[in-house]
């Protein structure tokens, strides 16, 4: 399946995903860390371990340097 992948205020991506993958797969196929992160689906946030179910997600980037 593919995903979009949307990083609020950055890019968005696609991102192919496997039957099994869960959320922090997809999050680190874009290139961050599961816990710098929360994934936004529906406008609510979805537990990493989750499997995904949906083909557009948001992430949220939590901690930004600066």
């Amino acid at each position: 399946m593919r995903v979009t992948v949307e990083v609020v205020g950055e890019a968005t991506s696609e991102v192919d995903v496997a039957a099994d993958d869960t959320y922090a797969d997809v999050v680190r196929a874009v290139g961050y860390s599961p816990h710098e992160v929360s994934v936004i689906v529906d406008g609510a946030p979805v537990p990493e371990d989750q499997p995904v179910e949906v083909s557009r997600v948001r992430v949220l980037r939590l901690i930004k340097g600066g």
